[in-house]
């Protein structure tokens, strides 16, 4: 499955049918709650927490969980407070047919449980419960997903700042510059070239970034341009600079007042949906990395 982009976490995006996974030691009780969701969500089963872990060990996140409170071998909210630390953004439920409420009290506070329903549940109310949840865990994402771009941007914004207050050559300041870019944004590899020099950063060919079509179209339109698919798509999958399995290629112009000084190109291997995200984000900074170059240039 393709990821969204470079700069998306865990590959998270809006479902028509996100997962829930549904645990009660009571078949007639599973069925009734895969029924009940199976048209909104994809409904995993599991017939204890123990179960459970299993389950989500091999199926990994899901949005929602619903759990029975009173199981054999472990309590609901002992399995729930066993799923946090690898899932925290995923929003928990618990039903209870008892009046256990320190057990509950202590889930809640801990975050561990989003909300209680009680047995008999009223159908209704129990899919409005799930709805908003998963609403919350969609806005979690998110929240998570913009927090994540600005700590990106940050350490983007902090690697050209950093050229300024060292003395370097240009040749270092590209290599600096491709070596900060590649590992920040998650590439196989980056180039960044300007007067015959460039600076690389993994696995990648100097002159094969000189020849690439969409590198030069880049400089010539002086407009940031991109590439998904790249192995699959039989008119471009021959050029040099993807030999190595590139998958999605970003190739920006680096522009001074009208001249282009120089560009950037970042390659990765694993298939992305889109990069759309990335080209804005390098074109924010690119203004600063212009400003840099020409001062380093002269």
């Amino acid at each position: 499955m393709s990821a969204i982009s470079p700069l998306t976490i865990a590959s998270h995006t809006l479902s028509k049918k996100p997962l829930m996974l549904v645990v009660d030691d009571e078949p007639d009780n599973l069925d009734l709650l895969y029924r009940t969701f199976r048209r909104s969500f994809k409904v995993l089963r599991a017939e204890s927490g123990t179960a459970a872990l299993k389950v989500l060990a091999e199926e990994g996140e899901v949005a929602v969980i619903i759990s029975d409170q009173r199981m054999p071998e472990m309590k609901g909210t002992e399995f729930l407070s066993k799923t946090v630390p690898e899932f925290p953004d995923t929003v928990r439920i618990i039903l209870t047919g008892f009046t256990d409420v320190e057990d509950l009290v202590d889930a809640i506070n801990a975050g561990q449980v989003y909300r209680y329903i009680t047995k008999p549940w009223d159908p209704e109310e129990l899919k409005t419960v799930v709805d908003r949840a998963s609403e919350t865990y969609d806005l979690i994402k998110q929240q998570n997903e913009a927090l994540h771009v600005a700590e990106k941007q940050t350490k983007l914004m902090v690697t050209v700042g950093q050229i300024a207050a060292q003395s370097m050559s240009l040749e270092e300041v590209l290599t600096f510059l491709a070596n900060g870019f590649g590992q920040i944004l998650g590439a196989d590899g980056c180039g960044v070239m300007m007067a015959g020099l460039a600076g690389c950063y993994g696995s990648v060919d100097v002159g094969a970034i000189a020849q690439n079509e969409l590198v030069k179209e880049a400089i010539a339109t002086q407009t940031a341009q991109s590439a998904v698919s790249i192995q699959s798509t039989v008119k471009i999958a021959t050029d040099a600079l993807y030999a190595n399995g590139t998958e999605c290629h970003v190739a920006t112009p680096i522009v001074y007042q009208g001249e282009t000084l120089a560009s950037l190109s970042l390659q990765w291997n694993r298939a992305y949906a889109t990069v759309g995200d990335v080209v804005s984000l390098v074109g924010l900074i690119s203004p600063q990395i212009a400003l840099c170059l020409k001062a380093t240039a002269q």
